[in-house]
């Protein structure tokens, strides 16, 4: 097995969360993004900003001090082939995008194992859900055809639980974690592919990074699971925080869509658990609403979804269509989660109108 691996990051915002922690392991990583920000990481680097337990301040990473090697560049001037795996970081709306289409469309010829942090499930994905009739999710995609090319089995999901944020009087370099949860990976079809996994999940665990007055464990580790269903396990969380902070004229914090009403939280919850265990995950795949319940009190903004969509954004990940879809497949249904929908729907409607 190689000792260092080369990933390709599609997305250097929540991206450089990962390409930082691999970089710390010793792997190098290569971001694909804007020239204007590929200008700045390449001259100045990332810098990555972690809450860390027993300490007042939040630990700064500069990535141009770390064992890994970082670059930044535009979608047109990478080659997939050249990498071990690519990591699919963007906003899901994003992938139709000109020059990002096509990186992914080679991506998908390349046949390079690719591993998705998006909240959105990549349709090729979901086509390892045994039972799941995918042709009818494909509405819930802002453009699906740029997914035809993938095999289900090179693709894979981890569950992007760490919440992060670039605060917005810095440079775009800049990211700052709010919530140090881990990335949650299921494995890939191939032993050697999910291998490389776990290898990047074991140099990550070994390191002890100098703060300055001491080594320290850093929090955001990459967990590897044999169950495909473990990343499903985010579902749940946005469907009750992050699409439920969409109201009808404004958008509130995940803290209070979840603690605003708690039973009615509890309850659209426990019917997405109750969704993933239909489609066959084990209740150990997922998280208890009352872990989830207690983390949401620190997040304290919108979510990212519901930012944008008051911001005027035409196109979101739509994660709370594609679990009430494929809850009717299943015979199920939630008034809450339809009236989500229908917000998010309405507010969408409106932000294309003034687009047209």
């Amino acid at each position: 097995m190689k000792t260092t691996y080369s990933t390709l990051i599609m997305g250097a915002s929540y991206g450089s969360l990962l390409a930082t922690k691999l970089l710390l392991a010793g792997h190098n990583a290569k971001l694909v993004c804007l020239p204007t920000e590929a200008e700045v990481i390449n001259n100045k680097g990332t810098r990555v900003r972690l809450p860390v337990k027993g300490r007042k301040e939040l630990v700064e990473i500069d990535s141009r001090k770390l064992p890994g090697k970082l670059s930044a560049d535009v979608p047109g001037a990478v080659k997939p082939g050249d990498y071990d795996l690519v990591v699919l970081a963007m906003q899901e709306p994003q992938y139709r995008s000109p020059g990002v289409r096509e990186l992914l469309d080679a991506v998908a010829r390349s046949r390079v194992p690719c591993m998705s942090i998006m909240n959105m499930p990549p349709l090729p994905y979901l086509k390892r859900i045994p039972g799941l009739d995918t042709d009818a999710l494909k509405s819930c995609y802002t453009d699906p055809t740029v997914w035809q090319n993938f095999d289900p089995a090179l693709m894979t999901l981890c569950s992007p639980d760490p919440q992060a944020f670039r605060p917005p009087d810095e440079e775009v370099n800049v990211l700052q974690v709010t919530l140090p949860t881990n990335f949650k990976a299921a494995r890939f079809v191939s032993d050697d592919h999910t291998a490389m996994l776990r290898r990047m999940q074991a140099d990550i665990e070994a390191v002890r990074y100098d703060a300055g007055d001491g080594k320290v464990d850093l929090p955001v580790k990459l967990k590897v699971h044999d169950s495909i269903f473990v990343p499903l396990a985010k579902w749940a969380m946005l469907v009750t925080g992050n699409y439920r902070c969409v109201q009808k004229d404004a958008a509130r914090s995940i803290k209070d869509a979840v603690h605003s009403n708690i039973e009615q939280s509890r309850a659209t919850y426990n019917w997405v658990c109750e969704l993933c265990v239909k489609l066959g995950a084990s209740p150990d795949d997922l998280v208890p609403f009352e872990k989830y319940a207690s983390a949401a009190l620190g997040l304290v903004r919108p979510s990212s979804a519901a930012r944008a969509l008051f911001a005027g954004a035409p196109n979101i990940e739509r994660v709370d269509r594609l679990v009430q879809i494929i809850a009717a497949q299943k015979g199920m249904r939630s008034a809450i989660v339809d009236e989500t929908v229908a917000l998010v729907d309405a507010r969408l409607a409106l932000n294309r109108k003034q687009v047209a």
